[in-house]
């Protein structure tokens, strides 16, 4: 998935239109973006979209934002929207595997419930959101056949340390967000797992988005979380390995197979080492998804 856009669970019109946003999944939101008063009719009508959306042609994932373990609400969204059959749900502040195997039984009952077939729902997790799961996100490897992404916030963080600012005046993040992303980052290597970069809230500033989406591609983030649909097109754009990159792993992977026990191939005048055809490997099997 290269573009995760949230959409308020509860606006029948936003959601409506994020059908045909271009984007690879959408983030059914009834975590931050519902006041505690609006949560019940968010699940309501979270799971009418839902129910509306499953049969249409060619549309996006559909993956809910729940609410956290600790908050006491999560047991409440997941027996409202599970009848909707969700691709997949979005766990906040999670803080390492234990939290993933938590919501793995959840689900894993309340698909018996509603006949669904076991392990049908995948997680994704927001690593990062409180400082506790910093010390956690080694955890997430062997979890749970679930979990098909880690992605990482810098919001929840922020207010949690008590910090004036996650970036500096030229919009790059500070010190202990930059931790927090690579901490992502590695904790979604060390799980066999893609990394999806965090959310870039100037979402008027394309040519900031962009410059944050290279930068998250060029360190091994495969995708992007966006906050309006307008950021989808810039977020698919960086995040669609160009012909010529498919080209280049294709031959990498081709030259190897030819010659099969050899530890370094040479492919005009340069030499591709194992690591380059784990690369090119990782790059055309997402091609394939």
């Amino acid at each position: 998935m290269r573009s995760l856009l949230f959409i308020p669970g509860d606006s029948p019109r936003k959601l409506d239109k994020g059908l045909t946003s271009g984007a690879d999944a959408l983030l059914l939101d009834l975590e931050d973006s519902i006041a505690p008063e609006g949560k019940a009719a968010a699940r309501g009508t979270t799971l009418a979209f839902l129910r509306e959306a499953q049969p249409v042609a060619q549309r996006p994932r559909l993956y809910v934002r729940v609410n956290g373990i600790e908050t006491g609400l999560i047991d409440a969204d997941l027996g409202a929207v599970m009848a909707g059959k969700p691709d997949g749900i979005l766990l906040p502040k999670a803080e390492g595997g234990a939290s993933v195997i938590h919501l793995d039984a959840k689900l894993t009952a309340r698909e018996a419930i509603h006949g669904l077939a076991d392990g049908s729902t995948a997680i994704v997790a927001l690593a990062t959101e409180t400082a506790k799961a910093m010390f956690h996100a080694g955890t997430y490897a062997g979890a749970s056949r679930r979990l098909t992404g880690l992605t990482w916030g810098a919001e929840d963080l922020s207010a949690e340390l008590g910090a004036e600012a996650n970036r500096d005046a030229a919009g790059n993040f500070l010190d202990p967000y930059r931790l927090a992303r690579a901490l992502c980052l590695f904790a979604a290597a060390a799980a066999q797992v893609p990394a999806i970069d965090t959310v870039y809230v100037d979402f008027r500033n394309e040519t900031g988005l962009r410059r944050e989406c290279e930068e998250a591609r060029r360190d091994g983030f495969t995708g992007k979380l966006a906050i309006h649909p307008a950021q989808v097109p810039t977020i698919n754009e960086v995040f669609t390995p160009t012909a010529a990159a498919v080209a280049q792993a294709q031959a990498i992977v081709d030259a190897f197979a030819a010659t099969a026990g050899t530890g370094v191939v040479g492919i005009g005048g340069v030499m591709y080492d194992r690591p380059h055809l784990a690369k090119a490997q990782q790059l055309l099997a997402r091609m394939k998804k």
